[in-house]
């Protein structure tokens, strides 16, 4: 879900474990070229009436026999053999195509429905009209995932089968509604058997065991683990590592949350992810704060899924536990997509005007004062490296503009009314406040190449959450700091997009 977002995104899949892939699906021996092809959509089509159960009528919904379970076993095997992302594509794509809703049905149905409201009938006859509707309204694909997910390691399938769909389509082999409409089905089958209550949240130490920790590393997406003692360091004194696991599979996590506990809210990710902790030993009462630094989704294919939320509710009513003078819940978050975006309107600006319009007439004077060149020659080649870091006095004169165009892009730039960062967008949905943005916060050569090094807090005031969320995602209003408001306030008066 990229940071503490909603595209939690995911470094590494873990292995689901799926039946061992053959060298070939059952079927006809296939040659290259157009007749390999052919064949193979043939295979794909027999595999599809096969193993996809045919809906029964309405009345016999209850009392039909499940299909035998070697036809989804079937249906598994083949997808298996399928070695190339586009045969998956191709298949995935045939089964949203064909195996969907009967729209002749739907509307004979949606008509019953609407005549027996003209009419004065009981309401028992209107209300079984309607659940006839829904039941019309069920794609066939359906059925098939329902019975897959009844096969030993049916759950850990269908969650690949979603992770390459959702590939597919980012690489356009699959597209159209048909295919969108099939995602949204299966994420919500996911939705229903990932929710909170099927969940174990489990806390990641030391002495866990050696599987789990390597695990933990191989999904950090946001801050990579470079050996085992980062990894200690990550788990040890004034640290917390928690992951949620399936019921149906202790101890893999799904997705996984970091935290550090210390004085303030953290302003640089250095000092939590490089410095050590000052003892061995925790000292409560150098703890007043919980800092979620990192969080990472390690299963593509729960993209969309509600996990992190829950995550992140579930660990701070244990902190709360364990630690109950703790008050002080943020995030220290990076900023992914802010140097695309910038770059993205100076290339803009330069091309409708001429001349640069986001920063000011002093600002620019400053800056070619000390670069010796044009502020537009020299402003997207510095920002596309981190050589200006090295220069004290550049890095000052940059300061201003950059933190003013960050407030912006996190408060200003939306996407259907709400933040267009995915990481800001995902805190405030979750009710917290755009805080504070910190300066020089991630040395990293991915912080200062995806941010200008720069990260901002989301701070979590608990008896407020509720509130901001709703407003967020009712109104689309963003609760931020007066430091974030006075920002964009200077952005206002000093840039023009």
């Amino acid at each position: 879900m990229r940071g503490l977002g909603p595209g939690l995104a995911a470094r590494r899949l873990l292995p689901l474990r799926l039946h061992p892939r053959p060298q070939r699906p059952p079927g006809p021996q296939l040659s290259s070229g157009s007749t390999a092809a052919g064949a193979l959509g043939r295979a794909m089509d027999e595999l599809l009436r096969r193993a996809v159960p045919v809906m029964p009528v309405y009345e016999l919904r209850e009392k039909t026999p499940a299909p035998a379970e070697g036809q989804c076993a079937d249906f598994v095997s083949f997808y298996g053999g399928l070695a190339e992302v586009a045969e998956r594509a191709e298949l995935l794509g045939r089964l949203a195509q064909d195996f969907g809703v009967d729209h002749g049905q739907v509307a004979e149905q949606s008509a019953g429905v609407l005549q027996l409201r003209e009419q004065p009938r009981e309401a028992a006859v209107l209300l079984q009209a309607e659940d006839r509707l829904r039941y019309a309204l069920v794609p066939r694909y359906r059925g098939l995932f329902h019975h897959i997910s009844k096969l030993d390691g049916g759950v850990r399938f269908l969650v690949q089968l979603r992770a390459d769909l959702i590939q597919a389509q980012a690489l356009k082999l699959v597209e159209g509604p048909h295919v969108r409409e099939m995602n949204g089905v299966l994420k919500g089958m996911l939705t229903e058997w990932f929710s909170s209550g099927f969940l174990n949240l489990e806390r990641v130490t030391w002495h866990s065991p050696c599987e789990v920790l390597q695990k933990i590393s191989e999904s950090e997406a946001v801050h990579p683990v470079k050996n085992w003692m980062d990894i200690k360091q990550r788990v040890g004194p004034y640290r917390r590592c928690y992951f949620f696991s399936h019921c149906s599979t202790p101890e893999e996590p799904l997705v996984v949350l970091h935290v550090a506990l210390t004085s303030d809210i953290s302003t640089n990710i250095q000092s939590i992810v490089k410095e050590c902790p000052p003892t061995e030993t925790e000292e409560k009462n150098k703890i007043a704060a919980a800092i979620f630094y990192s969080i990472s989704l390690t299963q593509q294919g729960l993209q969309g899924v509600e996990l992190g939320t829950f995550l992140i509710k579930r660990v701070v009513k244990e902190l709360q536990k364990e630690f109950p003078h703790l008050g002080t819940f943020s995030s220290l978050s990076p900023i992914p997509g802010f140097t695309k975006w910038l770059l993205g309107l100076l290339n803009s600006q330069a091309k409708d005007h001429g001349r640069n319009e986001l920063f000011t007439d002093s600002e620019c004077k400053e800056i070619s004062e000390i670069t010796g060149s044009p502020l537009n020659e020299t402003l997207k080649a510095l920002l596309s490296s981190n050589e200006w870091m090295t220069s004290e006095k550049l890095a000052k004169a940059l300061q201003g503009p950059l933190m003013r165009l960050c407030a912006w892009y996190l408060y200003g730039e939306k996407h259907r009314g709400y933040a267009l960062n995915p990481v800001a967008n995902f805190h405030l949905q979750n009710g917290a406040v755009m805080w504070r943005i910190n300066w020089m916060a991630d040395h990293s050569s991915k912080g200062i190449t995806g941010s200008c090094g720069m990260m901002v807090n989301y701070r979590y005031f608990l008896e407020e959450t509720a509130t901001n969320s709703i407003s967020y995602l009712g109104s689309k209003n963003i609760k931020a700091s007066e430091q974030v408001l006075s920002l964009v306030a200077q952005f206002q008066k000093n840039s023009k997009l």
